[in-house]
């Protein structure tokens, strides 16, 4: 998958650092999406519209209004992400499940508790999400300029 690129249109100076406001056009990243025999993962996107991002800057580079440059997230980071919006929830499923199958709840015990499980892992990864630090981790960089 191809790192998206873009465009800065304006400067943020801050207490953490330079961050930018970059434009990018939301297009599929990566060959197999663009024939569409890709994973799936852009389902949903709205492709061809653009939007515009908020990005952190790495020391040691200036980059200027109207630059164009190569955005990424670090591959933990990704992983990181993943796990808490797919692996939490399922982790509260299976628990749920878990449960019901030791307390010999049945079938529909089984499907209540995984249900309630499966809320309760959403309602976790929300939350975590939410926390500021996480979402820093989170936050696209720019890799290098175009």
């Amino acid at each position: 998958m191809d790192n998206p690129r873009g465009r800065i249109l304006s400067l943020i100076p801050g207490e953490g650092g330079l961050r930018v406001t970059v434009l990018v056009q939301d297009i599929p990243a990566c060959p197999r999406c663009a024939a569409g025999k890709g994973c799936g993962a852009g389902i949903f996107a709205t492709s061809g519209q653009e939007r515009e991002i908020e990005v952190a800057v790495p020391d040691g580079l200036r980059p200027e209004v109207d630059d164009r440059v190569e955005l990424s997230l670090a591959p933990d980071n990704l992983l990181r992400a993943a796990f808490i919006v797919y692996g939490l929830p399922m982790i509260g499923a299976i628990a749920g499940a878990a449960i019901a199958y030791a307390a010999a709840l049945g079938d529909q015990g089984a499907a209540v508790l995984a249900l309630l499980g499966l809320g309760g892992g959403l309602l976790l990864s929300r939350w975590r999400l939410r926390r500021a630090a996480c979402l820093r981790r989170f936050t696209p960089r720019i890799e290098r300029l175009c």
